[in-house]
């Protein structure tokens, strides 16, 4: 007997419900099944669920981890036919329908199941071009946030202490590659730093003079959302500081530049600083749930699903969120919700002996994306507004979905005395040992020091970053 099998007693004939992922997706399905004769195992890498959307947020020093990041056993405390296990899955055995999966200290698990729930996410895509996650770290998970939070503050002590111009000025570059969402409320957050934030706080150096660059490939920065908003967006930018590069690719970088190639050629750029947000790709479960279904994945990785999101030829597994390809869906949360919480009516109708529920069909609830302070788009509701109204409604939208009536209220007095009556950041923490790690030995593509390899596979959860964000 493993020591899963050993972990919770299961009940005899009870059906058996294993979720992979703790995601928006991960999560719905399991709060969906609270009032059913099942028994859910919940599993994920981490043991919390991330509200993705803000993780910018955590990254730019505004809010502390906790209020995004609830710990998945509080979440689903009450719920007395569910359980949250901190495993790493290593494969999925559908014809014995077992999840093996691999605990900290390496112990193997084995999860049986009746019915299987695959919502493993998506982690960084660099086109082809791994090699440069090692240069330009992303943003998926709250290690990833902080490290960016403490990369990015580093700089700034580190121009605080050169006094040759030329190295100042390397310090002082900070280019985000991406114009979607992350990257453009990336890019705000770092003018506001620069601009707004940290220009009293420093002696020797006026970080007014940072230069803050945003590239991005295609013709417009937020290049899904309508016309007036793009050119909103890029007008606020400009305005806030930061150099819009349109047209333009990332083709080379190091440690200490990046070549870009624009309408004007080839052009290498000094820069210290340098952040992917500019693609998603499917966890490699996807890949590993379509070679035992035997279809194709598609060029992001992702499984194709049967419209009542099954697997197709195993009505047993389901699989949602960013890791599915379903519809022409976006990689956003609201899909990963509404698959999650339709998926929970499918296994609710099935234990009951009742009819299944019509196909899913998703209801676009809109996109919004915020620039820096007092300033958003959003197109929702039918209605595409910019500034003030939309950065209200996007404020309001976020703090809806967060988890947990504490963390709304945390999150709005944090933003209260971060943006309004202080004008501060106040998570801002960062030490000799993390700044040292950063400025003399690089990252990784989790954003972890050198020494420490790659992961292999992405947190689970569902939320790519690069598409609009859609409401809710």
């Amino acid at each position: 007997m493993t020591a899963a099998t050993n972990g919770t007693a299961a009940t005899p004939g009870r059906h058996r419900v294993v979720v992979v992922g703790g995601g928006f997706g991960g999560l719905n399905v399991t709060r969906a099944l609270a009032d059913t004769d099942v028994e859910v195992t919940l599993v994920d890498r981490t043991n919390h669920h991330l509200f993705q959307p803000l993780l910018y947020q955590v990254a730019a020093g505004i809010l502390p981890p906790g209020l995004i990041a609830p710990a998945l056993r509080s979440v689903i405390r009450t719920q007395t036919n569910a359980r949250a296990l901190l495993a790493d899955v290593q494969e999925l055995e559908l014809d014995r329908r077992v999840v093996r999966a691999r605990g900290p200290d390496g112990r193997n698990l084995e999860l049986p199941y009746d019915t299987l729930v695959v919502a493993a996410g998506a982690t960084h895509s660099y086109f082809g071009k791994d090699e440069f996650a090692e240069y330009a770290p992303g943003m998926k998970t709250v290690e990833d946030a902080r490290y960016l939070r403490d990369g990015i503050l580093s700089k700034f002590e580190m121009a605080e202490l050169a006094t040759d111009p030329v190295e100042r000025a390397e310090w002082l570059t900070f280019v985000v590659i991406g114009a979607g969402p992350t990257g453009v409320e990336l890019v705000g957050q770092i003018a506001e730093l620069a601009h707004k934030v940290l220009p009293k706080d420093y002696r020797s150096v006026d970080t007014r003079e940072a230069r803050i660059i945003l590239l991005e490939g295609t013709g417009a920065v937020l290049p899904p959302f309508a016309p007036k908003l793009q050119e909103y967006t890029k007008k606020r930018l400009e305005k806030m500081g930061v150099e819009v590069r349109l047209n333009t690719l990332a083709v080379d970088m190091d440690h200490d530049s990046i070549t870009m190639k624009g309408p004007d050629g080839l052009e290498t750029i000094r820069t210290r600083t340098r952040i992917w947000a500019a693609g998603v790709q499917a966890s490699p479960l996807a890949k590993r749930l379509a070679e035992k279904a035997g279809v194709e994945t598609d060029r992001a990785g992702r499984v194709p699903v049967n419209p009542d999101c099954t697997l197709p030829g195993h009505p047993e597994v389901f699989a949602i969120g960013d890791m599915v390809a379903l519809d022409k869906l976006p990689g956003v949360a609201q899909p990963a919700m509404q698959e999650g919480k339709y998926v929970g009516k499918v296994i609710k109708a099935r234990v009951r002996g009742e009819g299944p529920p019509a196909p899913f069909k998703y209801f676009d609830k809109g996109s919004m994306a915020t620039i820096g302070h007092r300033a958003a788009v959003a197109d929702a509701f039918g209605m595409k507004l910019t500034g003030f109204i939309a950065y209200v409604m996007w404020g309001f939208i976020h703090v809806l979905y967060l988890v947990g009536w504490g963390n709304r209220l945390g999150t709005l007095y944090t933003w209260a005395r971060a943006l309004w009556f202080s004008k501060n950041r106040g998570h801002r923490i960062i030490t000799f040992e993390s700044a040292k790690t950063d400025v003399t030995e690089g990252r990784t593509t989790a954003g972890r020091p050198r020494p420490i390899l790659p992961r292999a596979a992405p947190a689970m959860g569902e939320t790519g970053s690069v598409p609009p964000r859609h409401v809710g």
